[in-house]
């Protein structure tokens, strides 16, 4: 597994912004096979649409409290990109009603964070349960309306500024993500990263345009509250209901996004940079999330370079001495999104060389049939990752509700078995249909 243990990026491995950093690692390759323990929850929605998922945890003297927006980098306005991303710092710069989000949650013992992928944008509090109130009372107010102080917004607009000077500009390979996505995309929004297409289009956000982001996506019924630990079910909903109840519902619109066209041609792009390693990227259009062929895709990621028995590390790596780093992956979008191979080539290996034994990688996929053993490996180190994501009650906080808003959260116990169903044969022909030469956006990262 890729590190990753929450469903919406449960198989990615993190690269800058447009994907999520955990710090769970993978089961050892001699792991058994195992069986995931079913997560027992209990559902109910509120009257202005707030969805409210609870699973009791005993275990733990600690509660999770999770809200999950579904609004994304993917929802933005193509002229005025990085919203999303700027209001997950926003979001705690105070409320309507709050001044300070940071002091009272860490007065009665609690932490926070948050995220921003391409589809949506998650909020999530640890404290302890006695204390859950703080947390809710913190969180509804936010859901309600922010302070929407020019002090907060200039603030936060300067981290987001420098954040993506740090990580695109002045970090080595930093811009390689955001230039492979805008040659695999042409109309899609996953085009842009969750940190913004350009710049300008933070420096330039007014109050207006802040007010007019919040109230179109930030309501209960574009939310799913998650709470996980110490608590019985009837008690988080009922404070649920004190604290979140009279949150007026907003008017939401329905989102609909350009479809990606077949993309029908190679595409290519060289860029110099400032770097140790020429650099080599290869993108290829794969399915969406939930389905098979997005499973299989994310097994061959596995097979490919999932530890140091993994074909890519194996052979191209230690055999051959072709790379220093040789990773394969896939982006985990809810819509299509990519399968993606990023290497650092060995000082004197040519890009044809570099290019043309990862195609001999891929050919093997595509026409040679897995070994059960070598396919039952990966499966059973997806087992062992779900297995060890459910001892973090905050892990089942962040995948309950993701999974809610997919449409389905009963999904979070069949994870293993969408893997398990799928047979060699279901590779074979995944990896024919995915790994073509016209369905491939390649990058040359060159060194100075």
């Amino acid at each position: 597994m890729k590190a990753v243990l929450f469903f919406l990026k449960n198989r990615v491995r993190a690269i800058n912004n447009f994907n999520v950093h955990s710090p769970f690692k993978s089961a050892p390759d001699n792991f058994n096979i195992c069986f995931v323990k079913m997560i027992e929850y209990k559902k109910h929605t509120l009257a202005n649409g707030l969805r409210v998922i609870v699973h009791t945890d005993k275990s733990t003297p600690m509660t999770a409290v999770n809200v999950l927006y579904n609004v994304g980098s993917k929802d933005e306005n193509p002229e005025k990109t990085g919203f999303a991303h700027l209001f997950e710092h926003l979001m705690f710069g105070g409320s309507k009603h709050i001044a300070d989000y940071d002091t009272p949650l860490q007065k009665v013992g609690g932490e926070n964070n948050a995220f921003t992928t391409n589809d949506l944008t998650n909020y999530y509090l640890t404290l302890p349960s006695q204390n859950i109130e703080t947390g809710l009372w913190l969180e509804s107010d936010r859901m309600l309306e922010l302070a929407f102080n020019k002090k907060s917004l200039e603030t936060q607009r300067s981290v987001v500024i420098e954040e993506f000077r740090q990580r695109y500009l002045n970090q080595p390979y930093g811009d390689a993500m955001a230039l492979l996505y805008e040659m695999a995309y042409k109309v899609h929004p996953y085009r842009w990263p969750t940190i913004g297409r350009d710049i300008s289009h933070i420096e330039n956000a007014t109050m207006e345009d802040v007010k007019e982001f919040f109230f179109k996506f930030y309501a209960p019924n574009n939310a799913v509250l998650s709470i996980c630990g110490n608590i019985e079910a009837d008690e988080a909903f009922a404070l649920t209901e004190k604290w979140f109840g009279s949150i007026p519902l907003r008017n939401v619109p329905t989102r609909n996004l350009p479809q990606e066209p077949l993309q029908v041609e190679r595409r290519e792009q060289n860029v110099t940079r400032s770097v140790p390693y020429n650099a080599l990227y290869m993108a290829f259009h794969m399915s969406s999330k939930f389905t098979p062929e997005y499973y299989a895709c994310d097994l061959i990621s596995d097979i490919l370079s999932n530890g140091n028995s993994s074909r890519l590390y194996r052979d191209l790596i230690v055999e051959k001495g072709l790379f220093s780093e040789l990773d394969a992956f896939i982006s985990g979008d809810d819509d299509p999104g990519l399968f993606i191979f990023s290497g650092k080539l060995i000082e004197g290996i040519s890009y044809e060389q570099a290019e043309n034994a990862i195609w001999t990688e891929i050919e093997k996929i595509k026409q040679e049939r897995i070994d059960e053993k070598e396919l039952q490996k990966v499966v059973n180190k997806i087992e062992a990752n779900l297995i060890f994501s459910e001892t973090s009650y905050l892990n089942k906080a962040i995948n309950l509700a993701a999974f809610e808003l997919a449409g389905d959260v009963s999904m979070i116990n069949r994870q293993a078995d969408s893997y398990r169903q799928i047979t060699p044969a279901k590779l074979i022909e995944t990896a024919n249909q995915v790994f073509t030469q016209s369905n491939c956006s390649t990058l040359y990262y060159n060194r100075k």
